[in-house]
């Protein structure tokens, strides 16, 4: 709440003499001794700087917030201030999803309509300033001469599967709270629709805030854009501070952030502990048993992700993100249409979706489900794998051979058990190969399923057993209907 936001000026505490507020006096300056005048970096004593330059905001980012250590083998301590607020936001979670999809569905009323507000404040005031079209247009007019870059299709596709969170579960177990004939096939395409209109609104939102920062800089707007944390708490708040009242912006963004964040982790939460409910329901329905096992998955994450507010933790968190959050995802996808199209068979999934809709979807979605998008997940993974780079900080750390290795070990975590679990289930079945085929691709009714159980939730026994029956009318193994 300063009348100036800390990351606008060299000078602090955190910055190092070779931190400079005015680039455009010092462009001229020869970089190959790596030694720059002082008195125009911001400093008064007899410092020399022997290293590049360095952008305030780059400073405050990774020596205050971050307090960035040199790689991953220093992981250096915990900072206790983003331990405490790593903390706050898990307390924060906890609370807003322990009594159930009602309780959290009122809050993410909130939490996912709110962002729309600060996001058309922050796209009002940023068409108003100079620069601002050249950013747009860099944004919306597409460069086909990209579309040869394979890395380009690659990350397009992850974007997509993230995006609209598909093979994350998450809209699966959220969706299984609906009414059996709720429409979920108009959901689907409201959801298709509203998440495209709020990706491109926060992109005019960035990127015409961007042009402006390239405008006052005298710089390329492709020079300015990033991506990742460095667009998120680098890029913008460096715009930011060149804005009048910079703080009220800068409230405004990071409140917008944090809204988005909280509310993608009440959907990610929520989702896994529903899936494991209904895995176990004997164990952790009824009683303060589901209230209990959601403290302990947020106490487990919040320890895990301790490792990430440590002074290396920005490493851990690349880590994590670049290997078990990206492409890795698009072999699951894969996994889940051959396992719906093929082995629970399209004609079958066909025939369930018109019993709880009450009509049958375009023959369109058959095509898509055993053709177009597993073919589609499939190439975009090797697409990526061809074009596959090891890991790099800021372009310029290289991680370590073993940490590259902790990160295929978390891509392999997450993909590996699709294959390992079908292995092993029809190792364990008995009968030849046929009938073991037969005997793991049939639907089983659990007896949870069969009759009411006092500790069921309500709003989902009902769907559950209806589902189930119509799953019964059908002998299940291969299916040839594609």
């Amino acid at each position: 709440m300063a009348a100036e936001l800390p990351w606008k000026h060299c000078g602090n505490h955190w910055n190092s003499p070779c931190c400079t507020e005015n680039w455009a006096s010092l462009a001229n300056q020869s970089e190959s001794s790596g030694a720059y005048n002082v008195s125009a970096l911001g400093f008064t004593n007899e410092t020399i700087c022997t290293g590049p330059k360095r952008d305030p905001v780059i400073e405050y980012w990774e020596r205050n917030v971050l307090q960035l250590s040199k790689g991953l083998e220093e992981p250096g301590t915990v900072c206790w201030d983003l331990a405490l607020c790593l903390l706050l936001a898990w307390i924060i979670v906890y609370f807003c999803i322990w009594k159930g999809i009602k309780t959290s569905g009122k809050v993410m009323y909130f939490t996912a309509t709110s962002p729309y507000v600060f996001m058309i404040i922050l796209l009002i005031r940023g068409v108003t300033l100079p620069g601002a079209a050249d950013g747009l247009i860099f944004y919306l007019k597409p460069d086909f001469s990209r579309l040869s870059d394979m890395q380009v299709w690659a990350d397009a596709g992850t974007q997509i599967f993230f995006s609209y969170s598909i093979s994350l579960g998450t809209l699966t177990a959220l969706g299984s709270y609906n009414k059996f004939h709720h429409n979920s096939y108009r959901d689907s395409l409201l959801f298709a629709g509203i998440d495209t209109f709020t990706s491109t609104l926060a992109g005019c939102v960035i990127f015409s805030i961007i042009g402006f920062m390239a405008r006052e800089q005298n710089i390329p707007v492709a020079t300015v854009a990033d991506s990742g944390p460095g667009l998120a708490f680098v890029a913008y708040p460096k715009a930011l501070a060149q804005l009048p009242i910079g703080p009220f912006w800068a409230i405004c963004f990071f409140i917008m952030l944090l809204l988005l964040g909280m509310d993608s982790q009440f959907v990610g939460v929520e989702g896994f502990v529903t899936a494991i409910t209904d895995e176990y329901p004997k164990q952790l329905r009824g009683g303060r048993r589901r209230e209990i096992f959601i403290a302990v998955v947020c106490a487990i994450s919040f320890l895990i992700g301790l490792s990430m507010v440590t002074n290396g933790g920005m490493y851990v968190f690349q880590l994590f993100d670049y290997y078990s959050g990206s492409r890795i995802i698009l072999i699951v996808g894969f996994f889940e249409c051959i396992a719906v199209a093929f082995v629970y068979g399209v004609n079958r999934h066909y025939d369930n979706i018109q019993y709880m809709l009450g009509f049958r979807p375009s023959p369109v979605m058959k095509v898509m489900w055993c053709f177009f998008t597993p073919v589609f997940a499939l190439a975009i993974f090797i697409v990526s794998a061809i074009s596959y780079a090891e890991l790099t900080y800021n372009r310029t750390y290289t991680y370590p051979k073993w940490g590259i290795g902790i990160g295929w070990c978390l891509a392999l975590a997450s993909s590996l058990w699709i294959p390992a679990v079908a292995i092993w289930k029809l190792a364990s079945a008995k009968g030849s190969l046929r009938e073991r085929w037969r005997t793991v691709t049939t639907a089983v009714v659990k007896e949870h399923q069969k009759k009411k159980d006092t500790e069921m939730t309500s709003d989902k026994l009902d769907d559950e057993t209806n589902a189930i029956a119509v799953a019964e009318k059908h002998t299940s193994g291969l299916d040839d209907d594609c």
